[in-house]
C-alpha cells in the first residue's frame, strides 16, 4: 500500500470520500460470495475488504490520526472490555446475557442511545432487525412469537383498512412499513434473518425467470401469462430435482 500510494497516479488521487462506494460495492460482493457458499470467492472478496483498511489505515496516517497498528490495537481493547466473561470474573450462562451485556458496556462507554451503533445507511430491513436486537437487551421485547404475529396480523388489518378507504399514499406506505417491520419481527423471534430469506428468494426468482427467458420460443410480451407459468414450474422441478 505504501508503494501504491507513492507510485501509483490512481492510488495518489484517492481520499476517504473517493473510496466510499467502491469499499461499500466490494462488502456487496462479499455478502453475495457468503449468500452463495462460494468459499474460494469469500476468500478473494474479503482480501478486497482488507486492501480497503489497509488503504483508510494508510489514509489516516498521512493525516496524523490513526495507523493500521493503533487501528488493530484499539479493536482489540475494545473487545477485551466488552468479554469480561472471558478477560475478567463475569460468569454468563449463553450468548444472549453477552449480548445483554455488551449493550451495557457500550453504555457505560459513554454511547447517548442503545440504537446509537446502528448505522443510519443500513439497508432498511438489516437496521429494522438490528434495532430490535438491540432494544431487546435493555428489555423492550414481546414475550413469545404469538404475541408477534398478533402484531403482524392486526398490522395487515389496519393496511387493508386504509387501502379499502382510499387513504393518502403517505398513510398506505406507512401502514405498509408496519407490516414489514412487524414481519422482521416474527422472523426474529423464529431465528430466521428476513435479510438473507429475503434474498436468497430474490435469487431463486432470478434464476426462474431466466429459466423462461432461455426457453421462450417467442418473445416474452406474446406469450400469455399461462405459458410463462408453465415454464415456470418447470425450473421449480428442475430445482428440485437436483435437491
Amino acid at each position: 500500500m505504501d508503494e501504491l500510494r507513492e507510485q501509483c497516479p490512481w492510488d495518489k488521487k484517492q481520499d476517504i470520500h473517493s473510496l466510499r462506494n467502491l469499499t461499500i460495492e466490494e462488502t456487496y460482493e462479499l455478502a453475495d460470495a457468503i449468500i452463495q457458499e462460494d468459499w474460494k470467492g469469500i476468500g478473494e472478496e474479503l482480501g478486497d475488504v482488507l486492501l480497503h483498511i489497509v488503504f483508510y489505515a494508510r489514509l489516516g496516517k498521512e493525516k496524523g490520526a490513526f495507523d493500521i497498528t493503533s487501528v488493530i490495537n484499539q479493536e482489540c481493547e475494545k473487545l477485551i472490555r466488552r468479554h469480561p466473561h472471558i478477560y475478567g470474573e463475569v460468569k454468563v450462562e449463553d450468548d444472549e446475557e453477552v449480548k445483554r451485556n455488551w449493550e451495557t458496556i457500550k453504555m457505560s462507554e459513554g454511547k447517548t442511545s442503545v440504537l446509537s451503533g446502528v448505522p443510519n445507511s443500513l439497508p432498511a430491513m438489516v437496521k429494522a432487525y438490528r434495532m430490535q436486537e438491540k432494544t431487546k437487551q435493555v428489555g423492550f421485547e414481546w414475550e413469545n412469537a404469538g404475541q408477534v404475529w398478533e402484531k403482524v396480523e392486526e398490522e395487515l388489518s389496519e393496511f387493508r383498512e386504509v387501502t379499502r378507504n382510499g387513504d393518502s399514499k403517505d398513510k398506505i406506505e406507512d401502514e405498509f412499513g408496519d407490516i414489514l417491520f412487524s414481519l422482521v419481527n416474527y422472523a426474529r423471534f423464529v431465528g430466521v434473518d428476513p435479510e438473507t430469506a429475503l434474498e436468497k428468494v430474490n435469487q431463486k426468482f432470478k434464476r426462474r425467470f431466466e429459466y423462461i427467458e432461455s426457453k421462450a420460443v417467442k418473445p416474452l410480451k406474446e406469450m400469455k401469462l399461462a405459458e410463462m407459468d408453465a415454464l415456470w414450474d418447470e425450473a421449480k422441478h428442475l430445482e428440485k430435482e437436483k435437491k
